[in-house]
């Protein structure tokens, strides 16, 4: 069951029920606010739900056209209309249900081009959502490597026999997921599987798949690219 934590409460509590889970971004979030967002709605999903993320037609930082670089499935405009779950840049006093308080990052917000744009995705991934972020070049680089060597795994995983995937490994992530978004607790999963010996190619690259559709990162760049091939 998918817990986040309600400041109202201070405690991990569940979401409220029902199969259409209503989330409203609030004005001027920035990126990782939205890409928050969007793990959320990936998260719900997998667990059944019926997600709907409205915002309105002021988003912040970039521009609603530039989100789709970062992986980020489009929003509704649309007003509040009593959501189940507020998402925020800042802690708004205005607004007395759950919210989920994202902080803004700081430092180079803005990779240049659409190819810097998953590693700067998985940068604001690989810190817990609540804690502030500073986005500096050695943090970009240092996620552009890591996810430039997760993808070249995966190519090489492709050209091995199909197996299904690691149903412990997934259940591992997704149980991290599940506690409060614990997406750096997810991503160590990642690593874990791929350095396992006991785990067939076939299997890893199944199971990066599968949660992949959770990171959205585009772990399958690499397959068939000509400098991966032979």
């Amino acid at each position: 069951m998918l817990r986040l934590h309600d400041p109202r409460t201070g405690r991990l509590e569940a979401l409220p029920g029902g199969r259409v889970l209503h989330v409203h971004v609030l004005d001027g979030a920035g990126l990782r606010t939205l890409i928050v967002a969007d793990l959320l709605r990936r998260v719900a999903g997998r667990a059944g739900r019926h997600v709907r993320i409205t915002a309105s037609a002021d988003l912040g930082d970039g521009g609603r056209q530039r989100f789709g670089e970062y992986n980020v499935q489009p929003f509704e405009v649309a007003e509040a209309e009593s959501p189940d779950l507020y998402v925020s840049g800042e802690r708004d006093p205005r607004v007395d249900g759950f919210c989920l308080t994202v902080p803004h990052e700081t430092g180079d917000r803005r990779p240049a081009g659409a190819t810097e744009a998953p590693g700067a995705r998985l940068a604001m991934l690989e810190v817990p959502y609540q804690e502030a972020l500073v986005l500096s070049e050695a943090r970009l680089v240092r996620a552009r490597d890591r996810l430039d060597g997760w993808r070249a795994e995966v190519a090489a995983w492709a050209a091995s026999p199909g197996r299904p995937l690691d149903r412990g490994y997934a259940a591992k992530a997704e149980a991290a997921l599940a506690n409060d978004l614990d997406s750096p607790s997810a991503l160590a999963v990642l690593e874990e599987l791929a350095h396992d010996p006991d785990v067939p190619p076939g299997a890893k690259l199944e199971t990066f798949i599968h949660l992949d559709l959770l990171f959205g990162l585009d772990l399958v760049a690499a397959i068939g690219r000509p400098d991966r091939q032979g």
